[in-house]
């Protein structure tokens, strides 16, 4: 028996936050393009080197380096498209991407989980992906599911078993990071025509989508360049993320990190385009900081206001922008440092006018599952919804009958409008729910009892049973041909 379930509940806003004026936004972009031609990126891959080759960019091959005159960067980011839908099993939870709405996604892709019922700390499990799926697929702040941890019970294979598990437990859009190279996106593929049915369908609604990450300074990573050529050729949404850290394989200044990173992004979308004209992709940053005392990976300091910069920079190509958000610093779940850092993330994003954002619900700097986080992470997501929303100032919320009927010195609680407009006047947050006392509850206690209601409660609809029968078979024959040594 299944819960009802909302709808979605995506941020909308039509105010719009710019960190950078036009001229600045210009600027940066002169800058990626001077790199991407006068530095070059690194594509250690054939097929890619190839492509490049076929369309005039001068190769590097023993170095494996593109350098991409400006004209065809331009050229070829013309033919991506600004806006598309991301599709799910449910066609009323579809994502059409549009100016002025945020769908948020959880964290992933953890390695390890605070086990729900022992409390013990673990290696993270396909059953963990499957599980924070269903909760996910509950909340309606979750527009689409991230694998919020990897399978690490199934060796090379674990990300296609991440696809499966997500979507025999989620009727929700599914984003994978973890998909790489040639054979898994082959089999990802296969596994998206399961659920769409036929090719065209999945193209007009790919029911899962690709983040793949570069790597800082300025190179691509075979394995993910090559998984998304295939996925691109499919019409499988696809995008690129990179992470450059100031001081360490980025520079130590915002603009000049920023600049590195976007230059990595947009080199791996012109592939893209040069390989499969009109193939959708989409663009995400999210730049840290490295200790200048111990060298350690810092990615809430004081300021973190670089982390939206990069929206306005993938609007300026043309690019839907996947927002960074969430994901903190903090060792454990429901510490004021997991909240302070995250207090802003969803308000910010949303202002500067991200399609999709990662990532709800992973503490320990996106490595750790604590799954009652995702509980309190969706309460700071609530109130940047509340914050957004504009004041309904109708003649009934206005109430000036009621306002003249009791008078001055008077009292509110005896009015029909009271007793009609009370019981939902008051949107309690996490921090203010009660117990069986009337007494407001600890937050993280109540969190992990929302969680267990809802594991107990909802129960998503599978896929029809030869779907189900289909994705297992093509499992099955991914484990045989990517973990030989498992057999």
């Amino acid at each position: 028996m299944s819960t009802t379930r909302l709808p979605l509940q995506p941020l909308k806003t039509d105010y719009r936050l710019e960190l950078l004026e036009p001229d600045q936004l210009e600027r940066m972009q002169q800058a990626t393009l001077e790199v991407i031609w006068q530095v070059g990126v690194r594509f250690p891959s054939q097929k890619a080197l190839a492509i490049f080759a076929d369309h005039g960019v001068p190769v590097d091959w023993d170095k494996q380096i593109v350098r991409i005159p400006p004209d065809v960067v331009l050229s070829a980011l013309a033919k991506a498209p600004r806006y598309y839908t991301l599709g799910a099993r449910d066609p009323d939870l579809d994502l059409p991407l549009q100016p002025g709405t945020s769908y948020f996604t959880t964290d992933g892709c953890g390695v390890e989980t605070i086990d729900i019922t022992t409390g013990e700390q673990r290696p993270s499990r396909k059953s963990d992906v499957a599980m924070m799926a269903r909760v996910a697929d509950y909340l309606p702040s979750i527009g689409f599911y991230w694998p919020m941890v990897s399978a690490q019970d199934f060796g090379v294979a674990a990300p296609l078993h991440e696809l499966g598990a997500s979507w025999e437990n989620t009727v929700k859009h599914v984003q994978s990071e973890t998909i790489m190279g040639e054979i898994p996106a082959r089999y990802a593929v296969e596994m998206a025509l399961v659920i769409s049915g036929s090719r065209e369908e999945m193209r007009r609604r790919p029911p899962f989508s690709l983040v793949v990450c570069t790597i800082a300074p300025l190179t691509q990573d075979h394995e993910g360049i090559e998984g998304a050529l295939v996925l691109a050729e499919a019409g499988i949404p696809v995008g690129f993320l990179a992470m450059p850290t100031l001081g360490t394989t980025a520079p130590a200044t915002l603009a000049g990190a920023l600049t590195v990173g976007d230059a990595e992004i947009i080199s791996a979308c012109v592939l893209m385009q040069l390989a499969h004209p009109g193939a959708p992709v989409f663009h995400s940053m999210m730049q840290a900081w490295a200790d200048p005392r111990t060298g350690g990976y810092v990615s809430y300091p004081l300021d973190s206001s670089g982390r939206y910069v990069p929206i306005q920079m993938s609007h300026h190509w043309g690019l839907p922008a996947l927002g960074g958000a969430y994901g903190t610093d903090s060792k454990k779940s429901g510490t004021w440092q997991s909240a302070a850092e995250v207090a802003l993330d969803p308000y910010m994003v949303a202002l500067a006018g991200a399609e999709i954002v990662t990532g709800i619900g992973l503490s320990r700097t996106y490595t750790l599952l604590y799954p009652e986080q995702i509980i309190l992470d969706d309460d700071i997501y609530q109130r940047a919804r509340a914050h957004l929303s504009r004041i309904d100032v109708s003649p009934e919320n206005l109430a000036l009958d009621v306002i003249s009927a009791v008078g001055p010195g008077g009292h509110f609680l005896a009015q029909k409008h009271t007793r009609r407009h009370m019981p939902t006047t008051l949107k309690r947050a996490v921090t203010h729910q009660l117990n069986e006392a009337n007494e407001y509850q600890d937050p993280h206690e109540y969190a992990r009892e929302k969680l267990k209601w809802i594991l107990e409660n909802h129960h998503p609809e599978p896929p029809d049973r030869a779907q189900s029968n289909e994705l297992a078979a093509l499992l099955s024959k991914a484990d045989l041909e990517l973990n030989p040594t498992r057999r």
